[in-house]
């Protein structure tokens, strides 16, 4: 059996995928099951990518947590298999499955030789739809998760992350941790489990993306047997939209740590802004674009203030933000923090160059292929592309939107997002000359 995975593997290495070879179509199940397939039958492996819409951001007030719980016990039996009875009838027929609770949406992967593909579909089934929450099971992934919250509380990247989503948003879903707090996790039950997989996993909420040794009517029956047992309907809690409130304070985390650690941040785009690629572009040349953007030629090649700087665009399904993260020297943080401040607003005032712009775009468009390297790197793809409604299409098209990309759009585009003024900050550590007092950035 390993040396079957062993010689597939190479196969993927040795084939790659390229973006424009790849032919997406859509099959719908006899039950009405709808999924998106590309067929690759040079390799006797198959990878299934899928999520619901209904996340950590939906968990109840006090049972933060749930979902994350939920996604570390879905291969701890179902059905008739107990834990381990379960888990043998995976490593028997190396089949792979993984479980993954976003914000926003909870996911799965299942990798599987194509020849396992019935039994690796059938026990998919037995998860989602029969998932078993045994006491044992549910205590022990419960301590599971209590030592990474332990892990992420002794992380100062960790815990600025979470300091800054909690002030940016207050009440609201995403001020919360997905894994919870201590309090909320020892309080969840196997009905509070039951409860959110009944409410989550359901067909209206589901998409699927098939790559591999699989034709569509093979897919047709088997996404019946994976997902036909499933509700028609959910019912996980509606999430409010929401923009972070940001009043460009600075939040300090003592914390004696030699090296202080930040997160910064502003709002961002959604994924369907029409600006979305300009933006895309504009961040490549700021924040994105490693060693040849502009923070880290002047953060840390010009200063050598820090190993990495780098900022990120962050859609969210019910707000958006621009997030970027620097860590140095206590006694340095003030003038990485002075030095950023001061390229957000270079960039806002005086915007980019065409040199920078052609670079970046020759980038973006020439990596995009990258995304395509692996038979679960497609699926994962082209379960992006449902969630945003893009068509099959898409893939094809894709590197045009990012051609069409003019220097005024980017511009405009970095007028529109950056500004120092609203720019909050936590930081973790004993920064030299910053306090947790609130704090006016200098433009």
């Amino acid at each position: 059996m390993m040396a079957r995975i062993f010689a597939a593997i190479l196969l993927i290495c040795a084939y790659g995928a390229r973006a424009e070879a790849v032919e997406i179509k859509e099959v719908v199940s006899p039950g009405g099951i709808k999924a998106w397939l590309v067929e690759e039958h040079g390799i006797p492996l198959i990878a299934v990518d899928y999520e619901f819409k209904g996340g950590a951001s939906a968990d109840p007030k006090g049972k933060e947590g749930l979902a994350y719980l939920a996604s570390g016990l879905l291969n701890e039996g179902a059905g008739e298999l107990d834990a381990l009875a379960f888990q043998k009838a995976l490593d028997e027929r190396a089949i792979r499955m993984g479980f993954t609770a976003g914000r926003d949406q909870f996911s799965g992967t299942l990798k599987t030789l194509s020849e396992e593909k019935d039994e690796a579909f059938r026990l998919l089934g037995l998860a989602l739809a029969q998932p078993r929450f045994d006491a044992d099971a549910v205590e022990r992934v419960r301590e599971q998760v209590r030592s990474i919250q332990r892990s992420e509380d002794d992380n100062p990247r960790s815990v600025a992350g979470k300091a800054w989503m909690r002030a940016a948003f207050g009440e609201h879903p995403y001020a919360s941790n997905p894994t919870g707090t201590p309090a909320s996790l020892s309080g969840l039950t196997a009905q509070d489990l039951r409860g959110y997989v009944t409410a989550t996993f359901a067909r209206d909420r589901l998409i699927v993306s098939v790559v591999g040794d699989i034709t569509p009517e093979e897919l047709g029956a088997l996404l019946d047997k994976a997902f036909g047992a499933l509700p028609a309907q959910g019912k996980a809690a509606e999430v409010a939209d929401i923009a972070p409130v940001l009043d460009a304070k600075v939040q300090v985390i003592d914390t004696a740590v030699p090296q202080s650690v930040a997160m910064f941040g502003m709002p961002g785009l959604k994924r369907d802004d029409p600006d979305w690629y300009a933006a895309l572009v504009m961040n490549q040349i700021f924040g994105s674009g490693g060693f040849s953007s502009r923070l880290m030629e002047e953060v840390r090649t010009k200063r050598g203030l820090t190993y990495g700087v780098a900022t990120y665009l962050m859609p969210m399904d019910h707000a958006a933000l621009l997030l970027g993260s620097v860590a140095t020297v206590n006694a340095r943080m003030g003038e990485s923090k002075s030095v950023i401040e001061g390229e957000i607003a270079r960039m806002a005032q005086t915007g980019a160059t065409e040199a920078e712009l052609a670079d970046a775009k020759t980038y973006l468009t020439g990596s995009y292929a990258l995304n395509f390297d692996t038979s679960s790197a497609i699926a994962g793809q082209l379960t992006g592309m449902q969630r945003y409604g893009f068509d099959t299409d898409y893939i094809n098209e894709r590197n045009s939107y990012i051609e069409a990309v003019t220097l005024a759009d980017v511009n405009r585009v970095a007028q529109r997002l950056l500004d120092p003024n609203r720019t909050f900050w936590v930081i973790v550590g004993q920064p030299e000359g910053l306090s947790a007092a609130t704090e006016k950035p200098t433009p």
